[in-house]
């Protein structure tokens, strides 16, 4: 009886960590974006970055105003893929940077 209850809890935990590590992908994507971009970087390069280092499947969001720039890194995590037809997951990360050269 132990045992069944042992592989759920184990299976929620793989999900909790597989949708983390997706959270993370993105932050990560979306500092590297934001440099990129603060550098001075063309447009087309940031996004190559951000879904580089972006979970696949991920969307790249880049926005300027001034003396900054934003990217915002939305993507969809199926924690257990097609195996197990459970709702997806949206995990998200957001960087924002100063441009490069402004005073």
């Amino acid at each position: 009886m132990l045992l069944p209850v042992l592989l759920v809890v184990l299976a929620a935990a793989l999900a909790v960590l597989a949708c983390v590590a997706a959270q993370l992908r993105c932050v990560d994507a979306a500092r590297g974006a934001a440099r990129a971009a603060a550098r001075g970087d063309d447009a087309s390069s940031v996004r190559e970055i951000g879904q580089q280092l972006a979970p696949p499947g991920a969307r790249v969001v880049v926005s300027s105003s001034g003396e900054e720039v934003e990217v915002h890194v939305t993507a969809r995590v199926q924690p257990f893929g097609a195996f197990l037809r459970l709702p997806d997951v949206a995990v998200t990360g957001r960087a924002v940077a100063a441009v490069e050269g402004q005073p």
